[in-house]
């Protein structure tokens, strides 16, 4: 009996049962001599410098290009932005915690590049045309005047980058230099 339990658990392809995941505890057993990127002091411990980095990293014309190819595909925004954080970050680039403060800068860098790519249908996120946030009034709804001024006031989808989302040095870079570098990026798209 248990020799067929146990050639049952082995053999079972249907309810995927495997035995080759890592044994509990095998991380701990690696040599220190030799730690993966992410167990050394990271490469930036700064904001504005990773995220300076990062821009340079992004704005090089074969990556920009790939860049621009994805978000018009429709992959959505924090998506790509998750996938590049997450790669420095196991490169050793930065920790954990300066990955979660790159995120937001990240995703207006993002949209920075869609918007001087004329992609103007982006996806911010997975899920976003079933938000009721982002929905689209229908044409029966009155329009929103939060100023007073007999208005119908209009909401842009996402508001400009300014520096109380992105750090200055890299908010003069996006506004003077990335409208170029996407241009010359694309210019063999159209």
């Amino acid at each position: 009996m248990v020799e067929k339990v146990n050639k049952q658990l082995v053999d079972d392809t249907e309810n995927k049962v495997s035995f080759n995941a890592p044994i509990p505890g095998e991380s701990l057993t690696t040599s220190p001599d030799t730690p993966y990127a992410w167990e050394r002091p990271p490469q930036f411990t700064d904001e504005e410098k990773a995220m300076e980095q990062l821009y340079l990293l992004l704005t090089e014309k074969p990556r920009l290009t790939e860049l621009v190819k994805l978000i018009d595909d429709g992959i959505p925004l924090d998506e790509i932005a998750q996938i590049i954080l997450y790669k420095g970050y196991t490169e050793g680039q930065y920790n954990p915690d300066l990955m979660l403060l790159m995120i937001e800068p990240t995703i207006y860098l993002l949209i920075s590049i869609a918007d001087y790519a004329g992609i103007k249908d982006y996806v911010l996120y997975d899920g976003e045309d079933d938000d009721p946030e982002t929905e689209v009034p229908d044409d029966d709804v009155t329009p929103v005047d939060m100023d007073g001024d007999g208005e119908p006031d209009e909401q842009p989808r996402v508001t400009e980058p300014d520096s109380s989302t992105v750090k200055p040095s890299l908010l003069s870079k996006i506004k003077e230099e990335l409208p170029s570098k996407v241009k010359e990026a694309t210019q063999g798209d159209t």
